[in-house]
């Protein structure tokens, strides 16, 4: 439930075309619902704009059924990232419009027609190995309204190839860049490019790449001014924070 569907709920009571226990139920699992294993939580896009979305690693298939079971019945866009196969049929049982990226390893449920932004993100990633958080972030950055355009396989290591997208990463109004290794693709285009950059290290990389720690360490001591940097493999965090830039 956001702001418009509260302000609709309050107008309908006002014009006698709801009474007040039909309103109060409606409201009645505000700010959260307790499942037992998990409170979900029903305020949070009154809060902030975007409605709770579900870390699926780490709970039970049948875990992630019941919270999406729940939140089916608010009517809302869903959002499951970290999911595996065995989710997806799970949740398909009771929603068959589910769509699963096992690349991305993301559910995406759409119960509402988001108006897409006229302006857009540039998902821009180093390497095919990191496809994986470019497929995270492009679901996330799409479910939440934004147009996506994605530019991949561009790294330092064939630099010429990222020089022929440069007019359409410049022309985003935020650049995600996702890369692994060293991680110098997002200094590259911090240096090329007068839009914020939101810099995304992955764990590919051999032995001294410490599970993307390198790529991490490379990317904070950037010395382009316009590059901030999320966790390792975080595409969902990414996409979230440049779908609020986008909409500024």
């Amino acid at each position: 439930m956001n702001e418009k569907d509260i302000k609709k709920l309050l107008e309908a009571v006002r014009n006698k075309e709801m009474d007040i226990n039909q309103a109060m139920k409606a409201l009645e699992d505000l700010p959260f619902k307790d499942l037992g294993f998990a409170k979900i939580d029903n305020h949070r896009e009154i809060r902030v704009g975007y409605p709770e979305v579900i870390y699926c690693a780490g709970k039970t298939t049948e875990q992630v059924k019941n919270i999406v079971a729940f939140m089916l019945t608010k009517n809302n866009n869903i959002l499951g990232t970290r999911a595996d196969e065995a989710m997806y049929l799970a949740v398909k049982e009771i929603c068959p419009e589910v769509h699963y990226n096992p690349l991305g390893r993301t559910l995406t449920i759409r119960k509402k027609e988001e108006c897409l932004t006229d302006s857009y993100i540039a998902i821009v990633s180093a390497g095919t190995s990191d496809l994986p958080v470019v497929e995270e972030a492009a679901e996330t950055a799409a479910l939440l309204g934004n147009r996506v355009e994605k530019i991949v396989d561009v790294g330092v290591a064939g630099i010429h190839r990222l020089f022929s997208k440069l007019d359409m990463i410049r022309g985003a109004k935020v650049v995600i860049v996702i890369a692994g290794m060293e991680g110098a693709l997002a200094s590259v285009i911090g240096g090329l490019v007068d839009k914020p950059v939101i810099a995304v290290p992955t764990s590919v990389g051999y032995g001294a790449n410490f599970g993307g720690v390198s790529a991490l360490l490379s990317m904070l001591n950037s010395c382009a001014s316009g590059v901030s940097v999320v966790n390792i493999d975080n595409g969902f965090g990414a996409a979230y924070n440049a779908s609020i830039i986008n909409k500024l």
